[in-house]
């Protein structure tokens, strides 16, 4: 088992989450005909859902914070069709905001202790 750190396994967490939302959101702008072609909505809406589900599988390599940022403005920008995604695209861009700065923090402390029990057990 690899070690991953708090950031990613929280930010995969919030990812997840959120992929069935927007699953649900699709079915939502599908039975709304928020677009005159539906093929639109189920490829934007699936495809979004897809992404965020496999996304975890990457997060932590270089670029994936920055590429997870820009998933979590789509995710708000869905509002343009469901209006209620500007709320719950807000919620899980500040859950994803905590969970970056949160995570952030304890793997560095996580990372200070590590060496201050190394330094120490090398005496």
């Amino acid at each position: 088992m690899r070690n991953r750190s708090t950031k990613a396994t929280l930010g995969s967490l919030v990812m997840v989450f959120q992929s069935v939302v927007v699953f649900f959101a699709t079915l939502v702008g599908f039975g709304l005909q928020v677009y005159p072609d539906p093929a639109v909505i189920w490829g934007v809406g699936l495809g979004l859902s897809v992404v965020l589900m496999i996304f975890p599988a990457v997060l932590g390599k270089p670029g994936t914070y920055k590429l997870g940022w820009a998933l979590q403005i789509l995710v708000v920008l869905l509002g343009l069709w469901v209006p209620l995604m500007y709320f719950l695209g807000t919620v899980f861009l500040g859950m994803w905001a905590w969970g970056m700065i949160a995570g952030g923090t304890i793997d560095k402390a996580r990372a200070a202790k590590n060496k201050l029990d190394s330094t120490e057990s090398g005496n």
